[in-house]
């Protein structure tokens, strides 16, 4: 399992970093193409979107042949698309590449390696996947700094071509001989294969016998519930890969020169790793719910921070910090509520109508915020994430009120 973990973190700090290019050289890329920096960011928008619609349609394919053909699939793809952001010269050409880039996320990114994970060790993957995180979100930290060193050498389209041989060459012929075949038959491509169930039922409500009729005031508050969890996630993965798109410029409006910002926000990796860390170690311990009460109240701290600090160095650095342990936990915790409230039954139903929005958020949030920056100001976009942060913490604290697992438990 150990090279098998090796092997997914290099594939995905690859993958990942790759496709962050725009953070780092999206100006560059607006000025030679004569387009607006908010229409750079919106290549990245472009890829979540066909990464969310793409991965219900390739259930089948993982079903059938299994992650590792696919993952081996979804990175030969990725260098073609690579290729064509390297020889775009406008808009067509640009938003083309990034979807031929968001099918091939879809396909060797994070849900696949989660598949590969459950395949090789079924029920016991959950720990898998955490240490994975782990390795992952160092993946920023790695390739700012190598994008800026190589689009400052020689420009962003040679940085392109070779993160298309990096693709092609370093991540296929890993996974093709770093991976094992599957062992045994796959658990999520079922899970979103499947329509969502009528209404998934809330674990511990469900388990109480006054409650366990089944009437219209259970499914109101099993839906009310779902539709919570979705704001809560929703709302923080807005912040997250909103700020993530944008932090370079972010970093660059408090005053820092170039270099300064890409060195700063690529130290933002390693605080959030340090922060999964925490919450990986401490597992056992508290649920995600916990988990995203205490990260979701860095975030409004840091924002407050960093627009009443106006550009000290001190403010900054207080930012990133804070805001690093925030969102390096709410990664875990985007991933562990639901658990909190299905079962192992409903929960795949309850993930799979979770996704989309979900996607949606993480599209649309690098156009908005970087809108907003450029348009704005750095205390506009502070300000809409101080909001959003605000009412994801205010969602999150009426989702603690609704724990039945660990109310039941204490009751019994």
């Amino acid at each position: 399992m150990v090279v098998v973990l090796i092997v997914l973190a290099i594939g995905q700090i690859t993958g990942w970093g790759t496709i962050g290019l725009p953070a780092v050289v999206g100006r560059q890329i607006a000025a030679d193409l004569g387009m607006d920096i908010v229409e750079v960011f919106a290549g990245t928008s472009v890829l979540y979107l066909v990464m969310g619609f793409c991965a219900p349609l390739l259930a089948n394919a993982f079903g059938r042949h299994g992650a590792r053909r696919v993952m081996i699939a979804g990175a030969a793809v990725a260098t073609p698309g690579f290729l064509m952001l390297a020889l775009s010269r406008g808009e067509v050409s640009y938003f083309a590449a990034w979807v031929i880039l968001g099918g091939a996320g879809s396909a060797c990114l994070s849900t696949a390696t989660y598949i590969l994970l459950s395949e090789i060790a079924g029920s016991d993957a959950k720990r898998s996947i955490g240490a994975l995180m782990l390795m992952t979100g160092l993946s920023s930290t790695i390739f700012w700094p190598i994008t800026a060193l190589l689009s400052a050498e020689a420009g962003w389209r040679v940085t392109c071509l070779v993160y298309a041989a990096a693709m092609g060459l370093v991540c296929v012929p890993l996974y093709m001989f770093g991976l094992p075949q599957r062992a045994r038959a796959p658990v999520l491509p079922r899970a979103v294969a499947d329509p969502p169930m009528a209404e998934p039922a809330v674990v511990g409500r469900a388990a109480d016998p006054k409650s366990a009729a089944p009437g219209h005031g259970r499914r109101k508050a099993a839906t009310s519930t779902l539709y919570l969890i979705i704001a809560a996630i929703s709302l923080n993965a807005f912040i997250a890969f909103g700020l993530g798109a944008v932090l370079i410029e972010l970093l660059k409006s408090q005053g820092l020169a170039p270099a300064e910002a890409i060195a700063l926000g690529s130290s933002l990796g390693i605080v959030q790793v340090s922060a999964r860390g925490i919450d990986f170690l401490g597992g056992g311990r508290w649920d995600g719910v916990t988990t995203g009460l205490f990260a979701g109240a860095a975030l409004p701290v840091a924002m407050l921070l960093l627009m009443l600090g106006q550009g000290l160095h001190w403010s900054i650095v207080g930012f990133m910090v804070i805001y690093g342990l925030g969102s390096g936990a709410l990664a875990v915790a985007r991933a562990t509520i639901p658990l909190v409230f299905y079962d192992s039954t409903s929960y795949v139903a309850a993930a799979s109508r979770i996704a989309l929005p979900l996607n949606l958020m993480s599209a649309v949030a690098p156009a908005v915020l970087a809108g907003v920056l450029t348009r704005f100001g750095a205390d506009m976009l502070l300000g809409l994430a101080l909001l959003c942060s605000c009412a994801a913490l205010a969602v999150l604290a009426i989702l603690s009120q609704r724990r039945p697992r660990l109310r039941d438990t204490a009751q019994s």
